[in-house]
């Protein structure tokens, strides 16, 4: 398959510190990567580096051009939406605000209506609380809007910063259902980390473990999952 996105090199940091230490990966146009490893190990710092959050060396290849000068609003112009840790919604403002704002640098206001449709769709229960704060929505209806809000820019590639974070193993297997259709149907490609290595392994076609900012593994998540040291550390078995 082709990639999508293709970074060689990629270091990253925080002032003096560097905790990305010139990493290689790809995502396929269409696929599922997930990024695995320790609390700590650099995976947010990498999503935050994809977006232009953070300072950043290397080459990152976004639908062959080097994006890796760009900033944040260039990037998601160019569509890469990231749902970032802690969901990262408005929490004052109402289920409808949130969306229209992940439409922010769209113009296209038909095609923004059918995607808002599309979300209602994966997510009905959004519908249903259009006016309500999203503070006062539960766990799971924060991460389905935080999701619902990234897919409002109609993105190529979709950045999940621990999706099932804080939420109840049924909310968090349909979360994941929910993120198989968006990239079967959608045609949508992911990169997600998650502590929760099995619910990821299970959804990404390929994967990438990372320990202390350093690429230790990577391959067809099938032959990941299969490697002794990830089955104990992070399958418990």
């Amino acid at each position: 398959m082709t990639a999508l996105l293709d970074v060689k090199g990629l270091k990253a940091g925080y002032g003096a510190l560097e905790v990305v230490h010139g990493l290689d990966f790809t995502v396929e146009e269409g696929g599922v990567t997930a990024l695995l490893g320790a609390n700590g190990a650099g995976k947010t710092t990498i999503l935050r580096a994809l977006c232009g959050m953070i300072q950043r060396t290397g080459a990152i290849v976004f639908q062959g051009r080097d994006i890796s000068r760009l900033a944040t609003e260039d990037i998601v112009r160019r569509g890469i939406a990231h749902v970032p840790d802690g969901r990262g919604t408005f929490a004052s403002l109402t289920v409808s605000e949130n969306l229209t704002l992940g439409a922010y640098v769209r113009r296209d206001r038909h095609a923004v209506a059918d995607d808002l449709a599309q979300v209602f769709t994966l997510f009905p229960r959004l519908k249903e609380r259009l006016s309500q704060q999203a503070g006062t929505l539960s766990g799971g209806e924060q991460q389905m809007l935080a999701i619902g809000r990234a897919l409002m820019l109609h993105p190529r590639l979709l950045l999940l910063d621990e999706p099932s974070f804080g939420l109840a193993p049924l909310v968090v297997k349909d979360i994941f259902a929910t993120l198989r259709q968006i990239n079967r149907d959608g045609k949508v490609s992911l990169l997600i980390v998650e502590q929760n290595a099995r619910a990821a392994l299970d959804l990404a076609g390929h994967a990438v473990l990372i320990e202390t900012g350093t690429l230790a593994l990577a391959g067809p998540a099938s032959l990941v999952r299969a490697n002794d040291a990830v089955r104990r550390a992070y399958l418990g078995y």
